[in-house]
């Protein structure tokens, strides 16, 4: 059975609400809604990888401008991703 954005989004929620306070959530998702798009239009699969949404997030930091950047790292190289990743969880943040 299919799953639309809105159930992935609100199934992501919690794992989201971990690093971005509720005002920023509509800004959050609306990265996501075009993160996906051109994961689609890159790859040809509906969305990321669960893991890349979770190295995504965990770049971020909870910054705004560091999750444009992962996502934008997320598309264009999912590799430097999780090095980028597996740094920031290395380093505790």
């Amino acid at each position: 059975m299919a799953v639309g954005r809105a159930e992935r989004f609100d199934e992501r929620r919690s794992r989201i609400q971990e690093f971005f306070d509720e005002p920023a959530l509509k800004t959050v998702f609306a990265l996501l809604e075009l993160t996906e798009m051109a994961w689609h239009d890159c790859y040809g699969e509906v969305t990321p990888p669960e893991d890349v949404i979770d190295d995504i997030l965990v770049c971020s930091g909870g910054d705004l401008e560091k999750l444009v950047r992962a996502a934008d790292l997320a598309v264009i190289d999912r590799r430097d991703l999780r090095m980028w990743a597996d740094d920031t969880r290395k380093q505790g943040l």
